[in-house]
């Protein structure tokens, strides 16, 4: 994948984090999908399950919109090609690299898929 992102955003009002990448495209992401989508081999289940795309049933899995393992504190750059969240139940663990996360745009285009 080329794109990279030009410009990160957390809105913890509308609980929603959004990317804007290079090609103009705009992901928003709501926070209880990002925190479905963890790719921590914790939250995966292990090693055995980790992959470059975020599973399918992620889009479809409930999490509680307003708990403290929702709710997002701080966002902090891995290197130039990811970010750590931080969640407020003290998770920070998923290191979200830019492909994952371009995958896990909600959008029709982009879910599942890498570019």
């Amino acid at each position: 994948m080329n794109e990279k992102p030009t410009g990160i955003t957390a809105d913890k009002t509308k609980q929603q984090f959004q990317i804007t990448w290079s090609d103009g495209h705009v992901s928003i992401y709501p926070l209880a999908l990002l925190r479905a989508a963890c790719p921590c081999a914790s939250c995966r289940g292990g090693h055995e399950h980790m992959s470059a795309l975020p599973d399918p049933a992620l889009f479809a899995t409930y999490m509680p919109i307003d708990s403290p393992s929702t709710r997002l504190t701080n966002v902090k750059a891995v290197g130039s090609y990811a970010v750590t969240v931080v969640w407020e139940d003290g998770h920070d663990y998923g290191i979200y690299n830019w492909s994952y996360l371009r995958a896990l745009c909600p959008c029709e285009r982009h879910r599942g898929k890498l570019d």
